[in-house]
């Protein structure tokens, strides 16, 4: 079963004005092309307490019918994103995924995925019209900035990415260097390991 034992705590029509009230799903403002922004912000879904027929109902009732007669994209926001509390499983994905009908599916013109993990990429690097801009100065290169609201801990989490990459990039250390060391002779290569996790 891909529900949780706790979603049976509450209705069905409970666990839909969670997801309302939550703002899980919120369609705002237009990207640089000018199609309609579904915003989705991935570690506000209660995994535990919603289940998949309940969200299933909430989209089809509230977010899909916004989207039957007009290109969009989509901002999925994975910052903070806890598999065990904020994804219903692959099964309730691919259901999800099922219930979309075909001329809201017709009309997704991309999705910008941010801060994704690296199970993510590997899982979602199956689907088209799929970016992963990374960084939040890389999305408003395709979002027009003022017009989607991002939670604080976006931005926190963004400059914390950027300040690894500043270290990354020798721009900024934290480790002491050792000048006039004899240099090694090696043939392995070293990566940045900023992209995993």
């Amino acid at each position: 079963m891909i529900f949780s034992k706790a979603s049976s705590v509450l209705s069905q029509s409970q666990q839909e004005e969670l997801v309302q009230k939550l703002e899980i799903f919120k369609i705002q403002g237009r990207d640089k092309q000018g199609h309609a922004i579904l915003r989705i912000i991935g570690n506000l879904f209660p995994a535990r307490i919603v289940n998949v027929e309940a969200l299933k109902k909430y989209l089809e009732e509230q977010i899909f019918p916004s989207l039957s007669e007009r290109p969009y994209s989509v901002v999925y926001v994975h910052t903070g994103v806890d598999r065990s509390e904020n994804l219903p499983g692959i099964l309730g994905l691919r259901s999800i995924y099922k219930a979309i009908p075909i001329n809201i599916r017709e009309n997704l013109k991309a999705v910008y995925f941010l801060h994704p993990g690296f199970q993510s990429r590997l899982f979602l690097a199956t689907f088209g019209r799929l970016l992963f801009p990374g960084w939040l100065e890389y999305l408003w290169n395709n979002i027009r900035r003022k017009e989607i609201e991002i939670p604080e801990f976006v931005y926190e989490h963004d400059e914390e990415l950027e300040y690894h990459r500043a270290m990354d990039y020798g721009l900024e250390s934290d480790h002491p260097r050792a000048y006039g060391a004899p240099s090694l002779d090696t043939t392995v290569f070293t990566y940045s390991m900023r992209f995993i996790g």
